[in-house]
C-alpha cells in the first residue's frame, strides 16, 4: 500500500494529479484510528499527519486553528492548560479497534464523533467554524471563517463535518471552543427499567437543572443492576442547587443519588466508549428517543447488548447477527443504523452507512460529484447501497 505525506496545500495538489494520472484512489487518512470502519478495500494513503501545526488559538476570543493533522491528544492538552475544551466532546474512536492514541482532530471533525455532551451542546459541525481543504478537482478552496457570526455564503462547514472525507482533503480548520465546567457531579438513579429511565432522562434534560448529559447502563451489562445517570456541570453554586432540584424533582419516584468522582468517571467513561459491549459486531443507532423504548423492545427477542446514550437519542448495539436485522429494526422505529465493528468479511457485504432513500441518494451523489468528478476520493469503503425501506 502506497503512502503519500504531504506537508502544504500544493502537496495535496500533487498528489491528487498523480492519482489521477494513474487512475488509482486516494483515501484521506489521519492517525489511521478508524481504518477497519467501512469496507476493506485498496488505496494510495494520503496521510494528513503533515499538517500537524498549531496556528492560532486565542482563548479570550474561544477560537482555535489547527492543521487537521494534529493530534486530538494535543488539543485537549493545549485547551486544558487554558481551563477549555472543546464543545462537543470528542473522543477517541480508536479505542472501538484496538488503536487507540492515533486519532486526529481532522479525523474527529471528518467523522462527526462526539460524546454524551452532544445531547446539549451539539456536534462537530455545529463547533467548525472553518476551514480550508483541496476538493477532488484539484483546487484549494476555504470555506466559512475565524469568526461566530459568519453568514456569507453556502454553510460549508456544516457539510464538510461528518463527510468521512469523500468530498475533500481537509488541511485546516477553526474551532468554537467552551470554557471547561469548574465543577461537575452525577447523579444516578439504580435499577429503573428502560421505560423508567428514558422518562427520568427526558424530563431531567426538559428542567431548567440544565442537565449536561444524560445516558442508561442497562442490568445486563451491570450485574443485573441498571443505572441512569445525569450529569450537571458548571460553577458550584449553581451545580448544587441544579442537583437539589433535580432530587426534589424525583424524590418521590425514583431517589437520586451523587456518585463519587471515580464511579463517575468510569460511568461516562463506559458510555462514551461503549466499553461494555466488547463483540465482534457492533452497531451505532440514531434514533427519535420518543421511539428509543419501541427499538428496544423489538430487539429484545434477538438476545442483543445495548447501552442508552444522548437521553435515548443515541442506542450502542452489540450482536452476534450478520446480516442486518438490526438495520431493519432500527428504520422499522425510524432510526438509522450504522455498523461501527465487524469483521472483514461482514464488512465485505454489509453497507456501512444505513441506505437514504432515493431522494437523498441522488442528492448526496450530486453533491460528491461537485466536489469530486472523477471520484478519486472514492476507494470503496463506503458500499453502493440499496435504497432504504
Amino acid at each position: 500500500m502506497r503512502v503519500v505525506t504531504p506537508h502544504s496545500v500544493d502537496d495535496v495538489k500533487d498528489a491528487l494529479a498523480d492519482a489521477i494520472r494513474a487512475g488509482v484512489r486516494l483515501e484521506i487518512r489521519g492517525g489511521g484510528s478508524k481504518i477497519d470502519f467501512g469496507a476493506p478495500r485498496e488505496a494510495t494513503i494520503l496521510d494528513m499527519r503533515g499538517f500537524s501545526r498549531v496556528i492560532d488559538y486565542d482563548p479570550a476570543e474561544l477560537v482555535l486553528t489547527v492543521g487537521a493533522g494534529v493530534p486530538l491528544s494535543q488539543v485537549r492538552a493545549l485547551l486544558r492548560s487554558e481551563d477549555q475544551m472543546l464543545a462537543f466532546d470528542p473522543w477517541d474512536q480508536g479505542l472501538l479497534y484496538g488503536r487507540p492514541g492515533l486519532t486526529t482532530i481532522g479525523g474527529v471533525v471528518m467523522a462527526g464523533v462526539a460524546g454524551p455532551a452532544r445531547v446539549t451542546t451539539g456536534g462537530a459541525r455545529d463547533h467548525l467554524l472553518g476551514f480550508t481543504a483541496v476538493s477532488g478537482r484539484g483546487e484549494a478552496f476555504v470555506g466559512g471563517a475565524k469568526v461566530v457570526k459568519n453568514v456569507t455564503g453556502y454553510d460549508l462547514p456544516k457539510l464538510m463535518a461528518g463527510s468521512w472525507g469523500r468530498l475533500s482533503a481537509l488541511t485546516q480548520l477553526t474551532l468554537r471552543v467552551l470554557p471547561r465546567p469548574r465543577t461537575i457531579t452525577t447523579l444516578a438513579a439504580d435499577d429503573l427499567s428502560p421505560r423508567q429511565a428514558h422518562a427520568i432522562m427526558t424530563r431531567a434534560l426538559g428542567s431548567n437543572a440544565n442537565v449536561s448529559a444524560a445516558a442508561y447502563i442497562p442490568a445486563m451489562l451491570r450485574d443485573g443492576r441498571s443505572l441512569t445517570i445525569l450529569a450537571v456541570a458548571g460553577f458550584e453554586p449553581s451545580v448544587m442547587a441544579r442537583c437539589a432540584s433535580l432530587s426534589a424533582l424525583f424524590a418521590a419516584d425514583h431517589p437520586l443519588r451523587p456518585l463519587e468522582q471515580e464511579e463517575a468517571a468510569s460511568a461516562w467513561d463506559g458510555v462514551r466508549h461503549a466499553r461494555p459491549l466488547t463483540g465482534d459486531i457492533l452497531w451505532r443507532v440514531h434514533v427519535r428517543p420518543s421511539s428509543v423504548c419501541d427499538l428496544i423492545t423489538l430487539l429484545e427477542p434477538y438476545g442483543v447488548r445495548w447501552l442508552m446514550d444522548w437521553g435515548g437519542g443515541l442506542l450502542w448495539v452489540e450482536s452476534d447477527a450478520q446480516d442486518c436485522m438490526v438495520r431493519s429494526i432500527a428504520s422499522a422505529t425510524g432510526g438509522q443504523a450504522t455498523l461501527v465493528r465487524a469483521r472483514p468479511e461482514i464488512r465485505t457485504h454489509v453497507p456501512t452507512l444505513h441506505p437514504g432513500t432515493p431522494t437523498v441518494v441522488a442528492l448526496e451523489a450530486r453533491v460528491r460529484a461537485a466536489f469530486d468528478p472523477r471520484g478519486v476520493w472514492e476507494t470503496g469503503r463506503f458500499l453502493k447501497d440499496a435504497y432504504a425501506d
